[in-house]
């Protein structure tokens, strides 16, 4: 019992001199893999596991945390947003994220990493959602498509992408087809309703405040 008394852990920690020669030599092989460009970026060029898993974590972190605060419509289950939505994502969002039933698409194909099939995919929230439409996300390809379409849209988009993983083939044809308006219409119709003055809007990250 003395001896584990004075075993004294300070005795086994790393110097200063060593963490200091550590840091340099890690600073020293990333600036070389860096700057002779041995990494390949290619798409068609897997990420070695560990960087996969890496990127991943960061990725699925700075969404949940972003995401915190966002509080959905409460009418974002209504038929009228999920219609809207079906429209807006058979446009926008088929060519990499497809729908069911659709095969894969040259483009979708080509996308390294691969988006998600949203039809099959379901584990993030709905602010989540909200928050990588609207802010995108970085070396994924998935654009911010807050830039050209109001919180109200992208909220239909996702009462739309949260009904898609239980339709079928023929349940989202129907929808698709029944949507109330073409692209270029929903966006008129939304930039007139969101024509209000100065203090109405809602905040420009779907979060509730007050005014």
């Amino acid at each position: 019992m003395a001896a584990i008394r004075n075993f004294d852990h300070r005795k086994h920690l790393p110097s200063v001199s060593f963490i200091v020669v550590a840091a340099i030599v890690i600073a020293v092989f990333a600036a070389v893999l860096i700057y002779t460009g041995v990494y390949n970026i290619g798409a068609d060029a897997p990420h070695t596991r560990a960087v996969y898993s890496l990127l991943d974590t960061v990725r699925d972190r700075s969404i949940a945390v972003h995401a915190r605060g966002i509080k959905p419509p409460a009418n974002l289950a209504s038929a009228e947003r999920v219609s809207r939505g079906a429209g807006l994502y058979d446009e926008m969002c088929t060519g990499c994220h497809l729908g069911p039933g659709m095969a894969p698409t040259e483009l979708s194909q080509g996308l390294y990493p691969e988006a998600p099939e949203l039809a099959e995919h379901a584990h993030h929230s709905n602010a989540q959602k909200f928050w990588m439409i609207k802010h995108g996300v970085k070396l994924t390809a998935m654009p911010a498509w807050g830039k050209t379409h109001s919180d109200e849209l992208i909220w239909d988009m996702v009462a739309f992408v949260d009904r898609l993983p239980s339709m079928t083939p023929a349940q989202y044809k129907a929808i698709v087809a029944n949507a109330p308006a073409d692209h270029d219409e929903m966006m008129k119709e939304d930039e007139g309703a969101n024509t209000k003055p100065a203090g109405e809007a809602h905040g420009g990250d779907g979060h509730d405040r007050q005014h």
